[in-house]
């Protein structure tokens, strides 16, 4: 199957880089330093900015000198930070005025994870220290879209959590998703119009030049939702 649209907007973590492992370390740490139960902060902090979390948790506390605590741990613990099978291929396969990358974490942890990751930093760059409403809202992908002079509804969306396909949707994009944080029966329940297994199931058949946009072949698609 093969669709075309005028940019690619990707999600970071889950998407392009596995950090799962190193996400889940320091959140844990934190939730047991603060008396919560681990796991459920874990879920809660995927595929939204820290702060939002934070907020949510400790109402009374500082959030932002929480977040930044946060986010020195995050940073410094990069152990197990590698790129997603076909993220580098992908991306270099992709003019740098046709993407670019979405996410929840702050510009100085995106950007040691990419580098520890050894992808390249993007042209066009949405990170939570650049927006006021972070995912599901809508906010990052327009902001993304506007960035690079297209219509989000001319753009497809790579999310791999249910907050991140929500926040596509609203921005009016199309969704593919991948289940490496969520099960594919509840990414297609938070709206993704394709589940697939990773960035190496998309292949770039053409480059945008003269306005053609790019298209895009997807391979692989999973099963469909189990009945």
């Amino acid at each position: 199957m093969e669709i075309c649209c005028a940019a690619i907007l990707f999600d970071m973590d889950g998407v392009l880089i596995d950090s799962t492992p190193a996400v889940a370390r320091v959140w844990r740490q934190w939730a047991r330093e603060r008396g919560f139960d681990p796991e459920t902060v874990v879920r809660m902090a995927h595929g939204r900015p820290s702060i939002s979390t934070i907020r949510d948790l400790l109402p009374h506390a500082d959030p932002e000198a929480e977040d930044r605590e946060v986010e020195r741990r995050e940073i410094a613990d990069r152990r197990g930070v590698v790129p997603l099978p076909g993220a580098r291929q992908l991306l270099a396969s992709l003019p740098a005025e046709r993407y670019a990358i979405v996410t929840s974490s702050t510009r100085k942890l995106a950007e040691a994870r990419l580098q520890t990751a050894g992808l390249p930093l993007p042209e066009f760059f949405v990170t939570s220290s650049d927006i006021v409403n972070g995912k599901p809202d809508p906010e990052p992908y327009l902001r993304a879209a506007g960035k690079l002079a297209v219509d989000a509804q001319d753009c497809v969306v790579v999310e791999d959590v249910p907050s991140g396909i929500r926040s596509g949707k609203a921005a009016g994009a199309r969704v593919i998703a991948f289940p490496t944080t969520a099960a594919a029966d509840e990414l297609r329940a938070a709206g993704a119009d394709w589940v697939l297994q990773n960035c190496e199931s998309l292949v770039v058949t053409g480059d945008g030049h003269k306005g053609s946009g790019l298209c895009i072949d997807l391979r692989r698609e999973l099963l469909p939702t189990a009945r």
